[in-house]
């Protein structure tokens, strides 16, 4: 496949946008087939035949939609704006990967005229969308409005959000800026003319989801002329509607019956919102124009000052009314506004039985939901625990492999120079980092305690436990909580250990730790393990590994370029593989000597980017950091043998052996020539 991508991949019959100087967009009309075709042709160059798993990466939302109520299988989708700030923007993407656990079936990003929405900037509404979607694989609906924007500069605005991967546009009018809506020179002031514009330009590319008004408009002069424009809008090619909030389950369910009455056939999501507190009930009913009814005010009017008292109840309030509309049989899907909080809904959906934490994965790394990544199963190992890293470095690939890793001769890695881009900075800290990692280190050894308290995950000598590292933000996985003793007694001992994984010989797919895939498979893997440690002891292990070959393939490297492997051709080594029923062998996980190389500059710069600058400089903590930058080797091993016990641990102890068996020969040859020395002086002063 090519590795060599171009800054804009561009078809004959397609063309997604071109990029001007000034970072600005400006869209290229497509016809119906040039999508299509781009489409096959990506199946066509894939190198292998092999069938993508059940990774429900390539259907439209639509489709997904319909195939829901086909089956009867219910669903749920969640609302966020953007944050104000670049801290903001961090812990909204952390709340995506954490609220992405529980299966929504969609997330939509606000578009925030005032936030500068379709900038670059981590606070917009694009990028924002574009991170849910890339980074953390979740389809997501951008929302576009006609607000203040012209006809060209909302063009290039979808043409953008094409590039990036976003599939799906919410058309909305907007709110006007001030008091009254002024229109547009040469833009739009219907959301109908935006939804005609988007099929004008782009056809079929875009699913296109309306807003509803269970009440009607509040600018509407009837709630029947308001069905007629809602009608307008989806004759003008909108494939389903999310509705205004509500308070009532019949305000909803009546207005379900009279869309259908007037034809309107798509689906209609409710658009619930629980209650979270009294201050911010207030301000969304006054941006909606809603009124809370009398029964509602009732309750929270006494305790408007207890934000839990209100929670509680704002969560009995929408679990009751959520579960009328989903026992009329007519409402497939639920839609929760969640102001960018998450107690509140999760709890909702816990107690409708909608949030499902499935343990099984479809790939045994994190899936982006880009659509030119939609045949991607196969990566190499390294970037396990840094995904967004990956994705980042891989964005600008035309093709993805699907099957097999191949001769991966010269792979295109971006460069990767800001580690501080938002959606790859730590979740922590500076503060919090210090505390863990230790404010002040006063050796190599104050850094083996590091790991150590994170593979234990006890706490350090000021109380606070490690829980994450430049190269884990995350605690440890599961699958590598079964090695947790041998990594606790490697660490303290100076093999400073970032990524590994058990042997598993043929477990069931559905294993809650080590299955991945579709059931009715098995799951293997080689043992595999990475770290860095000192040029001491990569010198005995060296010295070892040769009597571990061939079943033991290693790569070693240092800063400077140092490398060392018995890699046969510098060909992938499959680690991790799976056989499930009516399907080729699927291999998603390689250790690849090239890509080793490109992962080494990462693995390495982390010491200095994420924990050397922590501390000021030539401070004795940041020396140290440096030093071992400067000097000790990565080092990954991997034992072809995995229906044995590994043997990398054993490969770990003779290494230790033969160095401590070194020094005492060294020491005792140090002693030995200075008796000699001793007794030659003695002897010469006799003589």
């Amino acid at each position: 496949y090519n590795k060599f991508p171009s800054k804009l991949r561009i078809s004959e019959n397609t063309c997604v946008g071109v990029q001007r100087g000034d970072g600005s967009w400006q869209s290229c009309k497509s016809d119906s087939s040039g999508a299509s075709n781009s489409s096959e042709s990506s199946k066509e160059s894939s190198r292998s035949s092999t069938p993508v798993l059940d990774v429900d990466r390539s259907d439209r939302l639509r489709d997904k939609m319909r195939r829901r109520m086909e089956s009867g299988d219910r669903w749920f989708s969640l609302e966020f704006f953007p944050p104000r700030t670049a801290s903001g923007a961090v812990n909204l993407i952390s709340r995506f990967d954490r609220m992405g656990t529980g299966g929504p079936l969609f997330i939509d990003i606000t578009w925030h005229p005032a936030g500068d929405p379709g900038s670059d900037k981590e606070t917009s509404s694009l990028m924002i969308a574009s991170t849910a979607v890339n980074y953390c694989g979740l389809e997501s609906i951008l929302h576009l409005t006609c607000c203040n924007q012209t006809k060209e500069k909302i063009s290039g605005y979808l043409a953008k959000a094409k590039h990036l991967g976003l599939k799906n546009i919410m058309a909305l009018r907007g709110d006007p800026v001030g008091a009254d809506w002024e229109e547009e020179e040469g833009g739009f002031n219907y959301a109908t003319d935006l939804v005609k514009h988007i099929r004008s330009e782009f056809d079929d590319y875009f699913d296109i989801c309306v807003a509803g008004y269970p009440t009607g408009h509040p600018e509407a002069e009837s709630y029947e002329e308001d069905l007629r424009h809602l009608k307008e809008k989806v004759d003008a090619g909108a494939d389903f509607i999310i509705t205004q909030l509500f308070f009532r389950a019949d305000t909803f369910l009546k207005f379900l019956d009279d869309c259908r009455a007037i034809g309107i056939t798509c689906p209609i999501l409710p658009g619930i919102f629980p209650i979270q507190g009294y201050q911010s009930l207030r301000q969304l009913v006054k941006l909606s124009k809603l009124e809370v009814p009398e029964e509602i005010t009732r309750v929270i009017e006494p305790i408007k000052d207890n934000d839990a008292a209100i929670r509680n109840y704002g969560i009995k309030q929408a679990v009751e009314m959520c579960r009328v509309l989903l026992d009329s049989g007519k409402v497939p899907g639920l839609h929760f506004y969640t102001l960018n909080r998450e107690v509140a809904t999760m709890e909702v959906l816990r107690q409708l039985g909608l949030w499902i934490e499935d343990p099984r994965r479809p790939l045994p790394w994190a899936v982006s939901a880009h659509p030119k990544r939609k045949v991607e199963d196969v990566r190499p190992i390294f970037w396990a625990s840094r995904p967004k890293s990956y994705i980042y470095r891989t964005q600008d690939w035309d093709e993805f492999p699907n099957g097999r890793w191949g001769n991966s001769s010269s792979p295109a890695f971006g460069e990767l120079n800001d580690y501080y881009l938002f959606y790859l900075k730590s979740k922590s800290s500076k503060d919090a980092l210090l505390k863990m990692w230790g404010d002040e280190l006063m050796s190599e050894e104050s850094v083996y305690e590091v790991f150590t308290c994170y593979i234990t995950a006890q706490p350090n000598r000021s109380g606070h436990k490690v829980m994450c590292l430049p190269w884990n933000d995350e605690p440890l996985a599961p699958e590598t909580n079964l090695l947790k003793d041998e990594l606790e007694k490697v660490n303290r001992r100076g093999v400073l250990t970032i990524n590994s994984q058990p042997n598993i010989n043929g477990k069931p797919s559905t294993d809650p730790i080590a299955g991945w895939g579709p059931a009715g498979g098995y799951v293997f893997q080689k043992a595999y393990l990475e770290f860095f440690t000192s040029s001491e002891n990569v010198n005995a292990l060296l010295k070892v590994l040769k009597k571990y070959e061939p079943r033991v393939n290693y790569h070693i490297v240092n800063v400077h370029g140092r490398n060392l492997t018995n890699a046969p051709d510098m060909q992938p080594n499959a680690v991790t593989w799976g056989i499930f029923p009516g399907r080729e062998i699927v291999q998603p996980t390689v250790v690849d000597p090239d890509s080793f190389m490109y992962w080494k500059d990462e693995a390495f710069a982390l010491w200095i980017e994420q924990w050397a600058k922590l501390y000021e400089d030539e401070s004795p903590s940041r020396m140290i950091i440096k030093y071992i930058h400067d000097n000790y080797f990565l080092v990954n091993l991997v034992d072809n043998d995995f229906p044995l016990e590994s043997c990398l641990w054993k490969v770990i102890d003779d290494m230790f052996e033969l160095k401590t068996t070194r020094k005492m020969n060294c020491e005792n040859e140090m002693y030995f020539k200075g008796y000699v020395h001793t007794w030659r002086l003695l002897y010469t002063r006799k003589s």
